[in-house]
């Protein structure tokens, strides 16, 4: 291997590296806020990417269908739940909050759909449109089993990918999808050696996105709940601090967080249904690599899952999937070397 090869190689890596940074950055911060592994988080990236895809085709993008139809399904629980507590007062603002504000970014894009668009107004209104899916599928899942075991919560999470890719093969088709490129042309580092203005674009917006979610958990009275809800689930609830309603803003972060991945993916690689489970299980690899609570261990993770991935492309592009989530094996027996372990309880003599 040449060092041009490597140079060209290593551009890729990082290229990847951002995208499984955002992913492991909303991984961690379900899983430190619900307990969830959110395994359909390259799902609602699917979506966002099928969804652009749809406008910039000037068709109907058929996101609105899917979210009317998990919103109409949430409020229908939140509605049973309120009439059978007797708290009829609290429907009107279940409706409003699980039925009606999921689907007013649903409006522009059924009034708009068919004409050209800038390019900003489609990537913002994409954006919009699946921003309530992981919410919603939160309180159709997740939220009536909250306080099961990690285990029960991860099987739920398995089945509702699943149930997603269903759903997305069922609304958006088999076919693959590839959008416009927002920027054209590459800049020219050294003799030979250049890199496009798409993989920068990638790059710095994983940078910028990250020093944003670093500053909001830091600054914002919102980020300093997460934060609360993380560390201590009972003891934030004792100061006030509502779990439910904070595991809905994390799912709306990393709803937020997949979309942005979702279209910074797709002018770079054909999206289809499917395709989602691969970019979660990758960026899972990078936050087990962060211990799931660890931001700056998870950001070097995925540094290292998109240079291992780059480069296996080039050695054996095959086994490179395989190359890849054998990480997991030493990250799993250094985790569990530095781990406390208690002692199980001796069974008691009958």
């Amino acid at each position: 291997m040449s060092w041009d090869i490597a140079s060209i190689l290593a551009v890729d890596g990082m290229a990847g590296a951002a995208i499984y940074l955002l992913a492991g950055i909303g991984l961690v911060l379900v899983f430190s806020v619900t307990r969830v592994i959110y395994v359909p988080f390259g799902d609602v990236a699917v979506f966002s990417a099928l969804t652009l895809a749809f406008i910039e085709a000037g068709r109907v993008p058929p996101t609105i269908g899917l979210v009317a139809t998990l919103a109409a399904l949430a409020t229908l629980m939140e509605v049973v739940r309120f009439a059978g507590l007797r708290e009829f007062a609290r429907i009107p603002k279940a409706v409003f909050y699980w039925g009606i504000l999921p689907l007013l970014p649903c409006v522009p894009a059924w009034i708009f759909a068919g004409s050209e668009m800038p390019a900003l107004a489609a990537i913002a209104l994409s954006l919009a449109l699946v921003v309530p899916i992981a919410p919603l599928t939160a309180r159709l899942v997740y939220h009536p089993i909250a306080d099961a075991s990690v285990l029960v919560l991860l099987i739920a999470s398995l089945v509702l990918h699943f149930l997603m890719s269903g759903l997305g093969l069922l609304f958006f088709g088999p076919e693959g999808f590839r959008t416009r490129p927002f920027v054209q042309g590459t800049l020219q580092l050294a003799p030979g050696f250049s890199v496009s203005f798409q993989i920068l674009l990638m790059v710095g917006a994983a940078i910028v996105l990250a020093g944003l979610f670093f500053l909001a958990f830091e600054r914002t009275m919102i980020g300093k709940a997460l934060r609360a809800t993380a560390v201590n689930r009972v003891g934030a609830q004792l100061v006030g601090i509502r779990p439910a309603a904070t595991a809905t803003l994390a799912y709306v972060a990393v709803s937020v967080l997949a979309g942005i991945v979702g279209i910074l993916i797709a002018p770079s690689t054909t999206m289809y249904y499917d395709s989602g489970l691969i970019i979660g299980l990758k960026a899972f690899v990078a936050a087990i690599i962060g211990g799931l609570n660890s931001y700056p261990l998870t950001a070097l993770g995925a540094v290292a899952v998109g240079m291992l991935e780059s480069f296996a492309s080039f050695w054996h592009g095959a086994l490179k999937d395989v190359i890849v989530f054998s990480l997991l094996i030493p990250a799993l027996l250094v985790r569990s070397h530095f781990s406390s372990h208690s002692d199980e309880e001796p069974e008691e003599e009958v």
